[in-house]
């Protein structure tokens, strides 16, 4: 395991997409609840990792980025003397980068790291989150809780009310993009969506969530729904999104990094999922229900029925709707 010291310092190296980040948050957790005394730091992408850096998980994160990085990707690569002694001063680093030829793990191991844990692999038969905590069992670290959480500060949430504005509104948080176009129900639905929400609040306002591949969806959305109470959550900072997302409370997307971030900020959610297996790449918080596509495919997920489920997953939990269909009256 490690090395015996009143603080142990422990490095996590996690690149990748904004969900395999926020899957990762399980096994980081058990990290510190296993060894609570621990400096535990994260080397990721500085955007991404900033969510759990100094918000229970991190003490800092560090860029991947960063240039002279780039000799301990290469074979018997010229490693950076600074970089060197960085990765020499841990006891434990845990890697989830995907190193099949394990020159990134030969080069940190001659800059001195006696320690090494390669935990990448590939989510095929069971949850990604437990996949990714499995080999910390060689540590002897075993997951119970496979839930992602994040845990923001105190100032993070604040800022969010202050940028949502006016409380006590019926507010929904949309996100109609991901990573991939196959992975996202058309924007003519969502824009749909919106129109059912305005028909039963008129002074809703829906918080809508877009990154730079939503673009086109973003123009069509900025079209369709012009003069109505739209708050534009575009380019925010992640620990910022995190708290509105939070603070909005209610959220429906597509099987996205986004979808995670909301989850794992406490929100509750209702998910669409198409091609990808829910099994896998789901959130597994309790407030999350996952609506997949019939046999996967997007064409046989009807409005109605996506409707029906955002009123009672996110509008009237508490009530029996009578009529959910997007032409017929309130619930």
């Amino acid at each position: 395991m490690v090395e015996s010291s009143s603080a142990p310092r422990i490095l996590v190296i996690r690149g990748g997409a904004l969900g395999d980040f926020i899957l990762t948050l399980p096994a980081l957790k058990l990290i510190r609840d296993t060894l609570p005394e621990a400096e535990l730091e994260v080397l990721g992408y500085p955007r991404i990792a900033e969510l759990a850096n100094e918000r229970f998980y991190a003490r800092r994160v560090r860029s991947i980025d960063y240039g002279p990085m780039a000799g301990f990707f290469a074979k018997n690569g010229t490693l950076d003397g600074t970089l060197v002694e960085y990765f020499a001063g841990f006891q434990q680093v845990i890697s989830y980068l995907f190193d099949p030829d394990g020159i990134f793990e030969a080069n940190v191991r001659r800059a001195g790291v006696r320690h090494y844990l390669s935990a990448y692999r590939r989510p095929e038969a069971r949850h990604a989150a437990r996949e990714w905590a499995t080999p910390l069992e060689t540590l002897a670290m075993f997951l119970e809780e496979p839930a992602a959480r994040l845990f923001l500060r105190d100032a993070d949430l604040l800022g969010a009310r202050v940028w949502l504005g006016e409380g006590g509104r019926m507010r929904l948080a949309m996100h109609p993009g991901s990573g991939s176009p196959t992975k996202n129900w058309g924007v003519e639905h969502w824009v749909k969506m919106g129109e059912c929400f305005w028909r039963d609040f008129p002074e809703g306002e829906v918080v809508l969530v877009a990154g730079e591949a939503d673009e086109e969806a973003l123009r069509a959305l900025e079209r369709a729904w012009e003069g109505r109470r739209v708050r534009w959550a575009v380019g925010l900072a992640l620990p910022a999104l995190a708290a509105v997302l939070a603070e909005c409370g209610r959220f429906a997307g597509h099987d996205s990094g986004i979808s995670h971030l909301a989850a794992a900020a406490g929100a509750q959610c209702l998910l669409l999922f198409g091609p990808t297996d829910p099994s896998i790449w789901a959130p597994l918080n309790e407030g999350v229900r996952v609506l997949r596509a019939p046999g996967g495919n997007w064409g046989r997920l009807e409005e109605d029925v996506v409707w029906r489920e955002i009123c009672k997953k996110l509008l009237y939990p508490l009530r029996k709707l009578t009529d959910g269909s997007p032409s017929g009256g309130s619930p």
